[in-house]
């Protein structure tokens, strides 16, 4: 998609959260992207802390973001794709079924 198209949808979100008063439900709505980041994030704070700690940095994942561990793991990019859609498919679900309660 590309940083324009990726950072205009994630701008939209945002706002439509702000307007409906449902700020909350963004890291619902945006699980896997969450989960992507947060794979980045904890990949570089361990990494860092393992090479001051022993002298050498070590991993958690086989490599950072997430679905590049997946396919060091073996699965197929399609397969990786499609369980990431399906995960998000049923948070954006959660999502709008916890929007339409009050």
């Amino acid at each position: 998609m590309g940083d324009t198209g990726s950072l205009t949808l994630g701008g939209i979100i945002a706002a439509l959260a702000i307007v409906l008063r449902k700020e909350l439900l963004i890291p619902v709505l945006c699980g896997v992207f969450l989960i992507e980041n947060l794979s980045v994030i904890i990949q570089v704070w361990y990494f860092k802390h393992t090479k001051k700690k022993y002298g050498e940095g070590r991993r958690i994942f086989k490599m950072a973001p997430l679905h590049h561990h997946y396919q060091k793991e073996g699965y197929h990019e399609v397969t990786i794709s499609v369980r990431f859609w399906i995960v998000q498919i049923l948070l954006a679900i959660l999502a709008i079924i916890t929007l339409k309660m009050r």
